[in-house]
């Protein structure tokens, strides 16, 4: 929702060049219409790339809740991790499905470096996948020691 509102605010206030300049030299709103994927890649695909990324974000959409499903309800970090994915996902591919594009309005930039113009589902998407990788890295670390003390206390403890 969160998604969505905001980028009914972007096309009603940026659409025709009303920019705003948030903080000078760092961020900015501006409208953009990117009809391909992440960072503006993947532009020209016309209608067959519009429903390939519909199928793809799909498909991503059910593989994220899959895991969603099979996590223990007692591990948040996952949990939250997968709800920022499917949020993030389910809000580009909204867009996707409505307008043919998805909406992007935040740009961020550090002198002449432009990083790639983003909207709040990005955002959710990328929070997200670091969640996860942060579980996978360090969860399997904790993992990985926690069953080292195991085994080192087996060793000593008589039989």
């Amino acid at each position: 929702m969160v998604d969505q509102s905001s980028k009914a605010w972007a096309a009603r206030t940026l659409r025709f060049g009303e920019d705003k300049q948030i903080i000078k030299g760092f961020l900015d709103l501006i409208y953009n219409e990117n009809p391909g994927i992440a960072f503006g890649q993947l532009q020209e695909g016309g209608s067959f790339g519009r429903w390939f990324f519909v199928v793809l974000a799909v498909a991503a959409a059910f593989a994220v809740l899959y895991y969603f499903i099979r996590t223990p309800r007692n591990d948040d970090r996952v949990l939250g991790a997968c709800s920022l994915l499917l949020a993030g996902i389910l809000g580009n591919l909204t867009d996707r499905v409505r307008l043919g594009y998805v909406i992007d309005f935040i740009a961020v930039h550090a002198g002449s470096y432009h990083w790639p113009t983003f909207n709040v589902a990005d955002a959710s998407i990328t929070l997200g996948a670091i969640l996860l990788a942060y579980d996978m890295v360090i969860g399997h670390r904790k993992s990985a020691q926690d069953l080292a003390f195991r085994f080192l206390c087996a060793l000593e403890s008589p039989l």
